[in-house]
């Protein structure tokens, strides 16, 4: 196991599985631009070919997930001078970017959500292709508790994971969501006890990395691609991605494995 350390964040590789860790444990991992900033270089890590990653896993260290953005670590603007205050401006400079990385990254993505995912941290989470949660985990709208609208997509992916009245419920009223109830609406994947959590993320990691990576890849996009295409767009861009499959070399090889009788062993290529 290699470790590689970014600001305030790090990466532990297991074989083909990069697990990417929040890493300020004394705040529940809030995201301050620091640490945005190292989870944004971590990206551009995984996303090389060369290192090898087939599959990613997202998580933070110690008791909490990801707190949503630290107030005092230079998240928000002077409150002292509200008329030139802008609170949007983070995002755009830091947040995005980083989401939109996520979003791009070259293969399966894993959200193991080991305590509160709060604020633009739920966020993060929601961006798993699949998520895991320990029992203790919850998910908070909190912006509505300082004055603030949600952010980090949120009035995006809720409404179409949930449904426009629940997500507006969590929104507007702010309260926990915990992990039971998330699984019950369709939020997330699976809950496991609090001691089981990283096992059964690198169970699903372990699966995801060693399956036929150009596929995968190209099936989380279509997915990212389906919340806003026409029915005409949507079929049209399967066309075109298993033109992409069919040349890929996991495809030969899976071929050949079911006429063999035999697993396939992908290589991600």
């Amino acid at each position: 196991m290699a470790r590689i350390d970014f600001e305030k964040a790090f990466i532990e590789t297991h074989g083909p599985v990069a697990v990417l860790t929040m890493n300020d444990p004394a705040t529940l991992n809030a995201a301050a631009l620091e640490m945005v900033t190292g989870l944004s270089k971590a990206c551009d890590w995984i996303a090389k070919k060369s290192n090898g990653v087939r599959a990613v896993i997202l998580t933070g260290a110690g008791r909490g997930f990801c707190s949503g953005a630290n107030l005092q670590g230079g998240a928000s603007s002077d409150i002292l001078d509200p008329a030139e205050r802008d609170t949007g401006a983070a995002l755009e400079t830091h947040y995005h970017p980083f989401l939109r990385k996520l979003q791009g990254l070259p293969c399966p993505l894993v959200t193991a959500v080991n305590g509160p995912a709060a604020g633009v941290g739920m966020s993060f989470a929601l961006m798993g292709d699949l998520i895991v949660a320990a029992r203790s985990a919850y998910f908070l709208q909190a912006f509505r508790r300082i004055g603030l609208v949600p952010d980090g997509g949120s009035t995006w992916m809720l409404p179409r994971l949930i449904g426009s009245a629940r997500a507006r419920e969590l929104s507007l009223l702010g309260e926990k969501l915990p992990a039971e109830k998330a699984l019950e609406w369709g939020l997330i994947n699976r809950v496991t006890d609090d001691s089981d959590l990283m096992d059964e993320a690198m169970k699903l990691a372990s699966e995801l990395a060693n399956g036929p990576t150009v596929a995968l890849s190209m099936i989380r996009q279509l997915y990212w691609q389906s919340l806003e295409n026409s029915f005409e767009q949507q079929i049209n861009a399967e066309r075109w991605a298993q033109q992409k499959a069919g040349r890929s070399a996991d495809f030969t090889e899976g071929v050949m494995a079911f006429l063999q009788k035999r697993p396939a062993k992908f290589t991600g290529e």
